[in-house]
């Protein structure tokens, strides 16, 4: 796992994940931006960081959430 310490830097075009709330609880992520990752940023923070997440890692953690496995 990578961390992009300024997550405005890189020019990515991030986007809302649809689960987000109103309330301002939301987790945005750049589609396509890193080959075979997905850099993942809390919108409150625009600036980031953003953790870059492998495609493969980032499956198993959705899984896990949905399962409970992850508070």
């Amino acid at each position: 796992m990578n961390i992009i310490p300024d997550a405005t830097a890189s020019g990515f075009d991030w986007t809302k994940s649809s689960y987000s709330g109103n309330q301002g609880d939301c987790v945005e992520v750049a589609l396509g931006a890193v080959p075979a990752a997905l850099p993942v940023r809390d919108s409150k923070r625009p600036t980031g960081p953003a953790v870059v997440f492998a495609d493969a890692t980032w499956g198993v953690f959705v899984d896990a959430l949905k399962r409970g496995d992850v508070a």
